[in-house]
């Protein structure tokens, strides 16, 4: 599914590359959920930008699905991203001037699918994740962790093949990170395929293999 060759990517200071990753090769599998650790300042985010295609290496190849991701001109990527991605933002990135319900309805608008299917995906949404009664709320008014909860509702309710998480549960009390790690597991069940980036070493057991990162490159 995932076919990163030779990625590297640096910013140039006072002359000299400054890399935030370095030749990284990394194949990820259909159906597979991969956790990434490592410090911080470790590329991490960076390289599941890459992987989400919402930033650019410095030079290498990326292969998604079977397309030459840097080839796609920008539409034909946004469209990819739209059809088949999920991503789980560490700062949220909820929309301030939507209210909750219309922050997890945004992915679908991008679909064609029928105001009443969408009403029906939205309700069952809020309800799996027990946010009904802030429905007509802005983001401004919930907690860190009802952001957070609803930033992950609106990654899945597309049925992304592919869900991108950064620190999903950085800011949600132990239940509900355990509860969003229980609702990843069963997405893989599934045949989600899944990449998160974790400081926990316990989310981090829930993937099928753990990838560590030290200064931009995979630590073997």
């Amino acid at each position: 599914m995932i076919e990163l060759e030779h990625i590297s990517k640096w910013i140039t200071q006072a002359g000299r590359r400054n890399f935030i990753l370095k030749d990284i090769n990394l194949s990820v599998k259909e159906g597979e959920f991969v956790s990434v650790m490592g410090p911080s300042g470790s590329g991490k985010s960076t390289l599941l930008n890459v992987i989400g295609m919402l930033d650019e290496p410095s030079e290498g190849d990326y292969n998604f699905m079977g397309n030459d991701v840097f080839k796609l001109k920008g539409k034909q990527r946004s469209e990819i991203y739209k059809t088949h991605i999920g991503f789980v933002f560490q700062a949220y990135h909820l929309i301030d001037e939507l209210t909750v319900y219309e922050n997890i309805e945004t992915p679908l608008l991008y679909q064609d699918i029928k105001s009443s299917e969408r009403k029906a995906m939205v309700a069952d949404m809020l309800d799996r994740f027990q946010v009904v009664g802030k429905k007509d709320l802005f983001p401004e008014q919930l907690s860190g962790g009802q952001q957070q909860l609803i930033g992950i509702a609106r990654a899945l309710i597309a049925k992304p093949k592919l869900l991108l998480a950064d620190e999903p549960t950085g800011n949600l009390n132990s239940k509900q990170g355990e509860e969003i790690m229980d609702i990843f597991k069963e997405l893989n069940n599934q045949g989600v395929t899944i990449i998160q980036v974790t400081h926990s070493e316990k989310n981090a057991s829930y993937g099928s293999r753990i990838i560590k990162l030290l200064d931009g490159r995979i630590d073997m």
